[in-house]
């Protein structure tokens, strides 16, 4: 299948795995690029610049193929060594950057200067036309559907994706609760060019965080996200568990004189316990509606493979037999 977005980055299927704390490492971007998508490190799970350049020589070692890298823009007091990850970036020969958070702008000269093409992902369509303006090669379309933080809009995709097509010229991809064919296919005819998914890599072999993790995503329905942190304008959809539960007590008490301080101990530094360590009560992480799709882990390979083949049956099948004679 081409579209824009494989003829953008030189992939073979309009598939990206979606950058993740503590889930976006070489073994899984290599996993998913060998198997055909884009596969995507994420930077700021590495302590340094150093160390993100030593990922990104390991993903190098296990495929041949193009991989990204995630760069998250946060607003932090202690920034993070951004100007040394660019240029751990660059030298490794990175061919994609998924840019996230805040404005990337200032590192797309130099990122687009080594002929490295950058998405930037969006929660809302008026996000997604700056991001056109200020010169990003393409954009990640995100739902309210999503993981992570879906922003403060609440439009779920369907209204969303045409919304994107109606506005935008450069190529975008769907995120949030993109799982299967099924997917791809409506985000296609929503006008995507490919899509994005995140908790559906995390429940497959090769992502590389505790089986734990991916029994929770298997076992989970769509009921079982919760949306924390909304009071303080900083959403994040997570899988429910008793500490997510107790921070949305905390939330309730609280009310109007909540604090992020007040829910530090649910969200701040969890990642390693839950995702390494498979300790899936000691706090909040990112996981989307999709799981209620998630129903088995296969290797990326299987995955992706099993993506296409489903989509060109839906497509030259049950589409094309719907059409009156």
């Amino acid at each position: 299948m081409k579209t824009r977005i494989t003829e953008l980055f030189g992939i073979q299927h309009p598939i990206i795995q979606g950058g993740m704390h503590y889930v976006g490492f070489a073994e899984l971007a290599a996993a998913v690029s060998n198997a055909g998508g884009l596969g995507i490190i994420t930077a700021l799970t590495q302590p340094s610049a150093e160390a993100l350049a030593n990922e990104i020589a390991k993903c190098n070692d296990m495929t041949d193929k193009p991989f990204g890298v995630n760069l998250t823009f946060l607003p932090v007091v202690n920034s993070p060594d951004y100007e040394g990850m660019v240029k751990a970036i660059i030298d490794g020969g990175v061919k994609v950057v998924e840019t996230a958070g805040n404005n990337p702008q200032q590192v797309l000269p130099a990122l687009q200067g080594a002929g490295i093409k950058v998405i930037h992902k969006c929660t809302a369509v008026r996000h997604a036309l700056k991001a056109q303006k200020i010169g990003c090669d393409a954009v990640s379309v995100d739902g309210f559907e999503c993981g992570g933080h879906p922003g403060e809009d609440d439009i779920p995709n369907m209204i969303l994706l045409p919304r994107a097509a109606d506005e935008l010229d450069i190529p975008f991809v769907s995120s949030g609760g993109q799982a299967d064919a099924r997917s791809l296919v409506a985000s296609l005819a929503m006008g995507a060019e490919g899509m994005n998914m995140g908790t559906r890599f995390i429940a497959t072999k090769e992502a590389p965080v505790h089986q734990n993790v991916k029994d929770a995503i298997v076992a989970a329905s769509e009921l079982d996200t919760r949306l924390v942190m909304r009071p303080l304008r900083n959403t994040e959809r997570v899988l429910t568990n008793p500490a997510v539960e107790k921070l949305l007590e905390i939330e309730k008490e609280k009310g109007a004189d909540l604090q992020f301080t007040d829910v530090i101990e649910q969200v701040a530094g969890v990642y390693p316990k839950i995702m390494l360590e498979g300790d899936m009560d000691v706090g909040a992480w990112s996981c989307g509606m999709v799981a209620g799709l998630i129903n088995d882990i296969p290797t990326c390979k299987e995955l992706i493979d099993g993506i296409m083949n489903d989509a060109e049956e839906i497509i030259n099948g049950r589409l094309k037999g719907l059409q009156a004679a």
